[in-house]
């Protein structure tokens, strides 16, 4: 729930920040490997704060099928799966958080707060409540990893997700690469982008790039060096499966990796 809630906050201003990380986003070989580790961190990319929960952990493969993860390790600060690349083409790899957040009074007028899945939001918070306030949450945090030839990205048209125009594993230092921003499949206009390099800890000022999508949902990066990036973008919204919800958030986060 405390990763749930940091993903519906603006992820550039917050102070812990979600990632998977792939040990290689384009690798070569027959049937490879490759480990992702997941973390929530203050530093960019370093394992100085929490583990990331795998429980929402799909795995797409290239034929757009799930593919299971091995080796799953468990720890304080991080957490990791390991996958076998079987197939030739891209694998999508995203966490998927959802929930409610909610304040309310009691019946003896004090306030209250309850965070949780939609299951238990019957059960747990009291029919009668007063001043009841809902606000419904989705997130996404997600990479991407090739072996051999790139293979087109399928969007899932749910939530808020990034949508390729420039393959996500076709990324060089110096040349431009174009995005689109969806929400439940269709183009959205005016969100704010912020993409941010790793080994952040080893520099004065965060260096932030911002963007803003146009009309058509899309974006465009020129890479100012290889290495690994960070891609925040958040929505909020009306447009909730929740009738006591009257706000949704909305949030994404996903690892790139730029290559010289």
């Amino acid at each position: 729930l405390a990763v749930l809630l940091a993903l519906t906050l603006s992820g550039a201003a917050q102070a812990h920040r979600p990632w998977l990380l792939p040990s290689a986003s384009e690798v070569d070989g027959k049937a490879p490997w490759v480990t992702v580790d997941a973390a929530v961190s203050e530093n960019l990319f370093d394992v100085d704060g929490n583990a990331l929960k795998l429980d929402g952990l799909t795995i797409s493969g290239p034929d757009g099928q799930p593919v299971s993860g091995a080796n799953v390790l468990q720890g304080k600060q991080r957490n990791s799966v390991e996958l076998q690349l079987t197939q030739p083409g891209t694998y999508r790899l995203a966490v998927l958080n959802g929930g409610l957040m909610a304040t309310y009074k009691d019946k003896a007028g004090q306030p209250k707060r309850w965070r949780g899945t939609l299951e238990k939001f019957a059960a747990e918070v009291p029919a009668d409540a007063q001043d009841l306030k809902v606000t419904q949450s989705a997130g996404r945090v997600e990479t991407y990893v090739t072996v051999g030839k790139p293979s087109a990205v399928k969007a899932s048209g749910k939530g808020l997700e990034l949508v390729p125009v420039t393959h996500p594993n076709d990324l060089a230092q110096g040349e431009k690469a174009t995005f689109a921003f969806h929400v439940d499949g269709k183009p959205a206009a005016g969100v704010e982008v912020v993409v941010v390099a790793g080994s952040s800890r080893y520099r004065d000022k965060l260096g932030e790039i911002k963007a803003k999508t146009d009309a058509q949902g899309q974006f465009s990066i020129t890479w100012p060096a290889a290495g690994m990036y960070w891609v925040d973008a958040d929505v909020k919204d009306d447009k909730t499966s929740v009738p006591q919800a009257k706000e949704r958030r909305l949030s994404y986060v996903g690892t790139l990796e730029v290559l010289p």
